[in-house]
């Protein structure tokens, strides 16, 4: 079977062409791609050719892990599961390219574990459930932040989840003037404009390794420093500032499946809206000039690759 796929097939070499899948197994689904996310965090690295080397990287590859679709066959095991609206964290289906993260695909094929049912009244913004359940792994492992570093998509789905799980409103930072709006319900600030140094707790989603330094000044003794982005370079600071601070840092790593089904239940009973953060929608034909938006366009929050007549 081939579909298409939006396929990198170097660094900043990117084309929407067929692929062939892998064949359907017993256990697996077969899914009809309605929209998919363009991450501006993975995505912009292995777009740019500055991704780590994680296990399976290399190129060719299909990119992106926030789609969703219907289940539009299964294997014999799954035959259950056919008419699901689902969520689907990417896939590793495809016979000549590598699936890092294999989303941004016409049709996608899983075992049925890897197809998470969700509302189909979310519509396009349902592909925004990776991000939020990444808010719940960083936010459900201690205390809950008062500075939040960051007001892209992440950002937002972060303060907006600190407040659904019954923390105060944060003060959120962010240097671009196009991303100081939106905010609901909290206050979005330049760094300079705060002179607070008592944070007990500091959640950085910016993705800058030069922001550390300063967040150790602003914390509170024995404060900590939660890093829920994701960093290319080498994370340095300064250890006599946090010394004197007695300072805590956490890293957030991916979310889990029990992460995601907490955040459907936030969502699902309007403790938690998705609202509002989808800002671009383009037919995935348009791949090609949808990418570099997504990654160079500051009034873009969140780009998303629509599906429905792809040929």
């Amino acid at each position: 079977m081939d579909a298409l796929a939006v396929l990198m097939e170097a660094p900043k070499q990117l084309a929407l062409r067929p692929v062939t899948l892998t064949p359907l197994g017993p256990g697996d689904v077969l899914v009809g791609t309605r929209w998919s996310g363009i991450s501006t965090g993975t995505e912009k690295l292995l777009y740019r050719g500055q991704m780590p080397d994680f296990p399976g990287m290399g190129y060719p590859l299909v990119p992106g892990y926030e789609s969703i679709g219907r289940i539009i066959d299964a294997g014999s095991e799954a035959r259950s599961r056919v008419g699901e609206w689902v969520f689907v964290p990417g896939a590793s289906c495809y016979e000549s390219a590598r699936g890092l993260f294999g989303g941004n695909c016409q049709r996608l094929i899983v075992p049925a574990a890897r197809a998470f049912p969700i509302s189909e009244g979310l519509a396009e913004s349902g592909v925004l459930v990776a991000l939020a359940a990444t808010a719940h792994h960083a936010l459900a492992g201690g205390d809950l932040p008062e500075l939040i570093v960051g007001h892209g998509v992440l950002g937002r789905l972060m303060a907006r989840m600190t407040m659904a799980m019954g923390g105060d409103a944060p003060v959120v930072w962010e240097t671009s003037d196009s991303r100081c709006n939106g905010a609901r319900g909290y206050t979005v600030t330049k760094p300079e404009a705060d002179e607070r140094h008592d944070y007990s707790v500091i959640c950085d989603v910016s993705g800058n390794v030069e922001v550390l330094d300063d967040l150790v000044m602003r914390l509170a003794r024995q404060g900590e420093v939660i890093l829920a982005g994701f960093y290319s370079e080498r994370v340095n600071f300064a250890f006599p500032p946090a010394f004197q601070k007695e300072a805590r840092m956490r890293i957030a790593a991916e979310w889990s499946p029990d992460d995601l089904t907490a955040t459907l239940a936030m969502i699902e009973s309007g403790a938690l809206s998705l609202d509002g953060l989808v800002s671009d929608v383009q037919p995935a034909a348009n791949a090609g000039e949808a990418y570099p938006a997504a990654f160079s366009d500051p009034d873009c929050l969140k780009m998303v690759l629509d599906w429905r007549e792809a040929a």
